[in-house]
């Protein structure tokens, strides 16, 4: 029997990212220690994995993969709870002392830091590096990851970041321990900020450029000892990380060694095999080919699955013809092949269809399906009568940005033969995976439209599954995650109204009403929930696989002499 990955008690968010940004959901929980039992200190855990990290610059990059990665060598304020908690949707203090304290009106914020903090090369941390490097995700260049704290936190529209404008106007360090954050607007979910990968340290005056191309300065449990882009990271203990001030890394292994480049079915390969030091080995998802050979009781052990809080989707630039016509994006939902998706994606054990953005799991959550299907197999007549009413009976032609990915290619030819019943003729741009965020992310590099995936960014509420997705007020030049680029007043303001709610469980059902509202201009085309299957080394412990981001930060080995 596929055991689910635990997540016991999800109850402060009925159901709701480990960090993509996301988590969440009422999951069966079946023990923390994983198939091999209780870490245990010491050894070197192999990631196997086809892409590289997007950037190793926390400011920069900004996916579920690369998040996990930065727990492992970068600390925050507030960080979301370890995998292995009672609630791990949870904020908790990271480097504060404790969650911040608001202002009677909400619009600053305090935090106290804890002692001791040191970087990688034995100085100390305080509330000095904090600013500065939380300052750097208002870098025009640098600054392309997680929008929240410049969303969130006041500054002037010419402020530019430390390197071209110096100190941050609205972050205060009145002393060595003490940092205090001036808000645009109330916020009352802002711990989950600077929860964020770019609410880190870094020394005052590094990281201009592309200085953290290829380094790090690490504030975590573990730091750069090589890095081969493309090829090889491997990690070693930070001798200045002091576990004491730490309440949720338990950084067992002495090392990492993450091996890139490895195609799909090579992984699976190697893990099945589980031969040599790749029963210490962990990677992503399984292929769909592979599930059929999972059946014996010995692979059964290993086996875990991971439900869906995150939504597959079509984006569509809505600024752009032919997409800027209602009708046209609304035809697009009908005519899309759920079913054929599915199967593409490797049947239902690996995705299920879905007519919504918030994903069933995720707290806030209301069914509805606007642009129903005979079993979700699409409507093209619908979406024909769609077409003629704005000129289009004859069809058009639009690019699809994808991600060099097979499953992602079978999603994308999947599109191609239901959107051909219409006369629509879909080309396939093909981008590689470490740079596909960033290039649809730059509007003026993204195509008429693109598959691409979203959780939410913090596991506690709904309130960053849908707007990043359709706030008009956060479409940038790099780093957009708004790439519809739907700019609609209606949506903003309904943005406004539910995010200034204090009544969190309140805010996430209108959370849902919004998503239905939404959906009804059509400027996405929700594709799948995409559960997972995983089989780590028969050696790993610890490991809660999540669909999003793991935690790598409870993971050891139960033996740490095997491999």
């Amino acid at each position: 029997m596929i055991r689910k990955a635990t997540r016991a008690a999800a109850a402060l968010a009925a159901a709701a990212l480990l960090l993509t940004a996301c988590s969440g959901g009422d999951q069966e929980a079946t023990g923390g220690d994983g198939p091999g039992g209780t870490p245990q200190t010491g050894g070197t855990v192999h990631m196997l994995q086809n892409a590289d990290f997007s950037y190793l610059d926390p400011a920069r990059g900004w996916d579920g993969g690369v998040n996990a990665f930065y727990r492992l060598v970068y600390r925050g304020l507030t960080m979301q709870a370890a995998g292995d908690a009672e609630d791990p949707n949870a904020v908790v203090p990271d480097m504060a002392e404790s969650l911040g304290t608001p202002s009677e009106d909400g619009l600053t914020w305090t935090y106290t830091l804890k002692e001791g903090l040191k970087f990688d090369n034995g100085d100390p941390i305080t509330s000095a590096e904090l600013e500065f490097g939380i300052s750097r995700a208002w870098d025009p260049e640098i600054g392309i990851g997680s929008p929240w704290l410049k969303n969130t936190v006041e500054a002037p529209a010419d402020y530019l970041g430390p390197y071209q404008s110096g100190e941050h106007p609205g972050i205060e360090t009145p002393d060595e321990r003490t940092i205090v954050f001036h808000l645009k607007a109330p916020f009352p979910e802002f711990d989950n900020v600077v929860s964020q990968v770019n609410a880190v340290p870094f020394p005052v005056g590094t990281g201009a450029g592309d200085e953290f191309i290829k380094d790090v300065i690490a504030s975590g449990p573990y730091t750069l000892d090589s890095y081969t882009p493309g090829s090889s990271i491997k990690l070693v203990r930070n001798e200045h990380w002091d576990p004491d001030t730490d309440d949720v890394r338990k950084a067992y292994p002495d090392a990492w060694e993450f091996e890139i480049g490895l195609e799909g079915a090579t992984i699976d390969e190697r893990l099945l095999a589980g031969q040599g030091s790749d029963v210490n080995a962990i990677s992503g998802k399984i292929q769909p080919a592979t599930l059929a050979r999972l059946q014996t009781p010995e692979l059964q052990e290993r086996v875990i699955s991971a439900e869906a809080y995150c939504v597959t989707y079509m984006g569509m630039d809505t600024t752009q013809a032919p997409f800027d016509k209602l009708e046209v994006r609304q035809a697009m939902n009908y005519a899309v092949d759920r079913t054929s998706l599915q199967t593409a994606s490797g049947g239902n054990q690996l995705a299920l269809p879905a007519t919504t953005i918030i994903p069933d799991a995720v707290n806030g959550h209301k069914d509805f399906d606007l642009y129903p299907s005979e079993g979700n197999a699409g409507d093209p007549e619908k979406a024909k009568e769609l077409l003629a009413s704005v000129g289009l009976e004859g069809g058009f032609s639009f690019t699809l940005d994808i991600r060099s990915n097979p499953i992602m290619q079978a999603q994308a030819e999947s599109i191609q033969q239901a959107l051909a019943k219409i006369n629509v003729d879909v080309q396939l741009n093909v981008i590689d995976t470490s740079t596909f965020y960033e290039t649809i992310g730059t509007p003026s590099q993204m195509h008429d439209a693109a598959i691409t995936g979203w959780c939410p960014d913090w596991a506690s509420s709904s309130s960053t599954m849908v707007p990043p997705l359709v706030d008009g007020r956060v479409i940038t030049e790099k780093g957009n995650t708004n790439i519809a680029q739907i700019n609609d007043p209606g949506i903003n303001a309904r943005i406004d109204e539910i995010r200034a709610m204090t009544d969190l469980e309140a805010a996430n059902t209108e959370w849902g009403e919004f998503d239905e509202e939404v959906m009804a201009l059509a400027p996405i085309v929700p594709l799948l929930q995409e559960p997972s299957v995983f089989l780590p080394g028969e050696n790993i412990a610890g490991y809660i696989p999540n669909t999003s981001m793991t935690d790598l930060t409870i993971i050891g080995l139960s033996d740490p002499s095997r491999g």
